[in-house]
């Protein structure tokens, strides 16, 4: 293979002249580079602005919920004697709390033992049986045990019956402690060394919750030692002692006073004396004064984190779009329509009045907050203090999403993107009920349940149980056995699972079961129950009254209906507003006012601005189309210029190889002519 070099023929520098020639042809990829460079910039400027609308999103969804601006706090005089907390449902007001004693846990002890680790009785499998309730009557002595013949144990109707196993595996102190505190049953059981001779362990036994209704009764079947040692029923056997031997019946609550106004509870956090307030009781003390008021100052920097984030995408748009006319040069973005109309349309939505607020606050100057020159937003605080202090509850009209309905049984539950805001008529034509179940005749009282009569399957609102068992013995009311019967049901780990509870009474003829859950999903029905049962308790297999939704109208429009809530149809204006109807009666329930304050709509625009067919998207994608098209007319120009230099360089090869050729026949000539010479 011939070896070539351009230019050994013909003297000439070809490489430098080919590369200045495709210097000149490549000045269309240079001026490609440089629009790809400032697209590349668009879309990094796009990034920042739609970064900076995710913040700014963020921030105004903090204060579309009207809870943000209905904040109390309360304030104890005294925290060492409680603690104190507020919710948007409090009322502003001042009151004398005085704790008069903690709530404590009830709490049994065995006798002393040898050994935590010595077997107990002969390991035969054995059921401890724990029920929670109320003591009643009796005398309780310095032994920790009740005497006297008018004792009582009440079932706590919230509380289900629990069970442990003990068997050959477990029979010892801490064999049993470990499979109470295993069965997570509402029980903690430690150990305890007293330091006693010969006997220092005693299993102690705590209720998990505090107050008098969760005291225990411990019955035992099985082995006669581990009954001997654990059996525990104020009313009757009595093998373990309460420790706290101050204690009586219902002295296990908390006690307190409000306004001069004795409170008895179960728990030492108390949340249902004073509306909306929940105390934390520390210690028993004097009377000290406790203050509920608005926090204003939650409210003031809500209003001040609207306005930061305002001025945050102002603040970036404005910066990219402007023009600098000291140095005659303009931004990234300066010109472009979409990222101008991001907060064009921002601007307009803080520049309209709030409709149907119900209110006298309608625009944000009202409280302080306009535009400044460049176009920023500034607040005016003491106009802002003004406006809480005369108008506070309509703070949150001006900011959040809001339905106020004029009938206090009626409630605003929630409305969707489609609703929109407008003052709707609310009627009703049927109120919501609950299912229920009422049964036959039962047995006169006092009433016996054995194994014969303790056992039944139900059904409610479409959820099954297991099997129940009620405990065995003598109820002397009807209340204390629909005690037990709630607490079965309740306590049944499938209906619980499911969310679904009952209430149940005696109406003086008949046990009544009666569904927690309202609307045509609420039944109750009995799956499974022996004659015997049936006889006592007056149960049969069958299903009670179903409940009924409620119905009625939103604007005029029938609505759909579930249970208690009312939700206006598709395509209405009132579409996807939800009510609940609380009680009441049928007819016309007034109206409710929905509006859409500055930040609830700002969001929902901050959802259309950065959704995938938004503006930010669509100039994006619009940008990377550009990137994209640059690039294929960058790959052409390449091929091209491949081909033309490749083009050059043969067309110089000839060249060179024809002056290598003339000059070859001029050295051949001149030799010849100096021959002739001599």
């Amino acid at each position: 293979m011939a070896i070539s070099a351009a230019g050994l023929g013909s003297g000439l520098d070809v490489n430098a002249i080919v590369s200045q020639l495709m210097g000149l042809e490549r000045q269309p990829l240079t001026a490609l580079d440089r629009k790809e460079a400032v697209f590349q910039a668009k879309i990094s400027a796009y990034g920042n602005i739609k970064s900076t609308l995710s913040s700014f999103q963020t921030a105004v969804r903090g204060i579309s919920d009207i809870s943000k601006f209905q904040v109390f706090k309360a304030t104890s005089a005294d925290t060492t004697l409680y603690t104190a907390t507020a919710t948007s449902t409090a009322t502003a007001g001042s009151y004398g709390v005085e704790v008069v004693r903690l709530a404590k846990a009830h709490k049994l002890t065995t006798a002393g033992q040898a050994s935590s680790t010595a077997t107990i009785g002969a390991g035969t499998a054995t059921t401890l049986t724990f029920d929670f309730g109320t003591v009643g009557g009796g005398t309780l002595g310095g032994d920790g045990k009740y005497t006297g013949v008018s004792r009582t144990f009440d079932l706590n109707p919230l509380k289900s019956t629990k069970t442990v196993t003990v068997n050959n595996t477990n029979n010892t102190l801490e064999g049993v402690r470990n499979a109470i505190n295993n069965a997570n049953i509402g029980v903690t059981a430690t150990i305890l060394n007293d330091g006693g001779a010969g006997t220092p362990y005693r299993l102690v036994l705590t209720s998990s919750d505090t107050g008098a209704a969760n005291s225990l009764r411990v019955a035992v079947s099985g082995d006669a030692t581990v009954q001997g040692l654990l059996a525990y029923d104020s009313t009757a056997t009595q093998n373990l002692a309460q420790t706290d031997t101050a204690l009586h019946a219902g002295s296990n609550d908390a006690q307190i006073k409000v306004d001069g106004f004795t409170v008895t509870k179960a728990s030492n956090t108390i949340t249902d004396v004073i509306a909306g307030v929940t105390l934390n009781l520390v210690k028993a003390g004097v009377a000290t004064t406790l203050t509920v008021a608005r926090d204003t100052a939650a409210v003031k920097g809500a209003v001040e984190s609207f306005v930061k984030a305002y001025n945050d995408i102002q603040k970036t748009i404005t910066g990219l779009t402007a023009y600098n006319a000291s140095t005659k040069q303009g931004a990234i973005l300066q010109g472009d329509y979409s990222a101008v109309g991001v907060l064009s349309q921002i601007r307009g939505k803080l520049n309209s009045a709030i409709q149907y607020s119900g209110g006298t606050l309608t625009l944000l100057s009202q409280v302080g907050i306009s535009f400044q020159k460049d176009g920023s937003l500034t607040l005016d605080s003491t106009k802002l203090d003004t406006a809480i202090t005369n108008n506070f509850n309509d703070i949150a009209k001006l900011f959040a999403a809001v339905g106020a309905p004029t009938d206090s049984l009626v409630s605003f539950a929630s409305a969707t993107a489609n609703t929109k805001p407008g003052s709707y008529a609310v009627n009703v034509t049927t109120l919501a009920t609950r299912g229920a179940y009422t049964g036959a005749a039962t047995a006169a009282f006092p009433l016996t349940v054995d194994a014969n009569n303790d056992n039944f399957a139900i059904k409610i609102d479409g959820v099954t149980s297991a099997t129940l068992a009620l405990a065995q013995g003598s109820y002397a009311t009807a209340a204390d056995l629909a005690a037990q019967i709630q607490a079965r049901i309740n306590g049944d780990s499938a209906l619980a699972a499911a969310g679904v509870s009952v209430n149940m009474i005696h109406n003086g003829t008949a046990f009544v079961v009666t569904s927690n859950n309202y609307g045509s999903a609420s039944k109750v029905e009995f799956t499974g129950i022996d004659p015997n049962t049936a006889t006592t308790l007056g149960f049969n297999i069958g299903a009670g009254t179903t409940g009924l939704d409620a119905a009625g109208s939103i604007n005029g429009v029938a609505a759909s209906a579930a249970g208690q809530y009312l939700t206006g149809i598709t395509g209405d204006n009132a579409e996807g507003l939800k009510v609940q109807i609380i009680g009441g009666v049928t007819g016309d329930r007034g109206t409710l006012n929905y509006s859409q304050g500055y930040a609830y709509q700002l969001d929902k625009l901050a959802d259309i601005l950065l959704g995938t067919s938004g503006p930010v998207a669509s100039r994006t994608d619009g940008i990377t189309k550009s990137i994209k098209d640059i690039g294929n007319q960058r790959d052409v120009l390449n091929r091209r210029l491949t081909d033309f230099e490749q083009s050059l360089r043969e067309k110089f090869t000839r060249l060179d190889t024809a002056i290598s050729k003339l000059k070859s026949t001029s050295d051949f000539v001149s030799r010849q002519l100096a021959q002739l010479v001599k």
